[in-house]
């Protein structure tokens, strides 16, 4: 997974994409969308994700 930090400062998204595919689409994801998802993987939301995050 890869995404463009640089873009959602200036644009208001997110966009992430498959980053062994960078010419494929990319999800675009409002700012708030992509801090409050990343906020629940962090904090256990998720617990059988909860590895990705450190």
């Amino acid at each position: 997974m890869e995404f463009a930090p640089s873009i959602a400062t200036t644009a208001g998204v997110v966009p992430v994409r498959d980053s062994k595919h960078p010419a494929g689409p990319a999800l675009v994801f409002p700012v708030e969308g992509w801090d409050t998802f990343t906020t629940a993987l962090r904090i256990g939301e998720f617990p059988r994700f909860s590895f990705i995050v450190p």
